[in-house]
């Protein structure tokens, strides 16, 4: 989800499309304006679409998706879609950005320069993947960035996973918030990686801390989330997806939330817990 120019805007998939909603409060988006944005024909990106994510770079702005084959999940690879200066316009098919598996790209900004970041595999481990942008449709060589191999990462019977990562900008410092743990459990989660200077695309440059925003209040594998501002940029809300499924989902069974980031006395950000559902609180600030 992004604000820009008086509208949220709302990325979402069904597997064979990419789409995008709009409406001018946060509340607005269960009933706001839908359309297709994107549909591919070509075997190789047909099918199994997944995570969109829109960006703008420059005056421009990009969606950057995940899509493969119809016969599995091999060929799952990062895609990117140009657009013009309104989110709301048209988009045509810019790219591909990975030649491997990789799933869930993302844009991080460090000192005015862009890397994207998505996942990836380091042997035989599910992991976050860094790689300089040389523009908004290319990216250069690829490092690992983080691998889920502390406890909270990983459990018996269970893939461990790092996916998701989306970044997340507050009072100067840097944070890459991203989810652990296989997402058709009841154990998906948070991680943050909070950057601490130097060159962004070594791992020794960011401290990984966690697990935060588990589940809660029956929301199940709450996850694979992003950031977006109020109105008037004094807050800044996570948007997840989460499950009522309580042995976890990671399909269509799965909606929509938002809730209000809170700050730690250090400066860290302070998720919380998934608030009921049916639960009413005040929007962002602004709308």
């Amino acid at each position: 989800m992004t604000y820009y120019n008086g509208y949220y805007y709302l990325m979402t998939t069904t597997w064979t499309n990419v789409q995008i909603t709009r409406a001018t409060t946060l509340e607005g988006l269960k009933t706001g304006q839908t359309r297709v944005v994107w549909t591919d024909s070509n075997p190789s990106r047909c099918c199994n679409v997944w995570a969109p994510e829109l960006h703008r770079i420059g005056n421009t702005w990009y969606i950057y998706y995940t899509a493969g084959n119809s016969q599995n999940l091999d060929g799952q690879r990062m895609h990117v879609l140009r657009g013009g200066s309104n989110p709301w316009g048209s988009f045509s098919y810019a790219g591909q950005l990975t030649q491997n598996w990789g799933i869930d790209g993302s844009i991080l900004r460090v000192q005015n320069k862009n890397y994207f970041v998505w996942s990836c595999f380091s042997g035989s481990l599910q992991s976050l993947c860094i790689a300089p942008m040389n523009s908004p449709t290319s990216i250069g060589a690829g490092k690992v960035l983080s691998e889920p191999l502390l406890p909270w990462e990983r459990a018996q019977g269970e893939l461990p996973v790092n996916e998701g990562a989306t970044a997340l900008y507050h009072n100067g410092r840097i944070f890459l918030v991203y989810s652990a743990r296989f997402c058709w459990t009841p154990s998906y989660q948070l991680g943050v990686l909070t950057y601490n200077g130097g060159d962004p695309t070594l791992a020794s440059s960011w401290t990984k801390t966690g697990p935060f925003f588990s589940s809660a209040n029956r929301n199940y594998g709450p996850g694979h989330n992003s950031f977006v501002n109020s109105p008037d940029g004094t807050e800044i809300w996570n948007i997840y997806h989460a499950t009522w499924i309580q042995t976890g989902n990671c399909d269509g069974n799965r909606y929509t939330a938002a809730k209000k980031v809170g700050w730690n006395a250090d400066g860290s950000p302070n998720f919380g817990s998934p608030d009921p559902l049916g639960i009413v609180t005040a929007g962002p600030s602004g709308e």
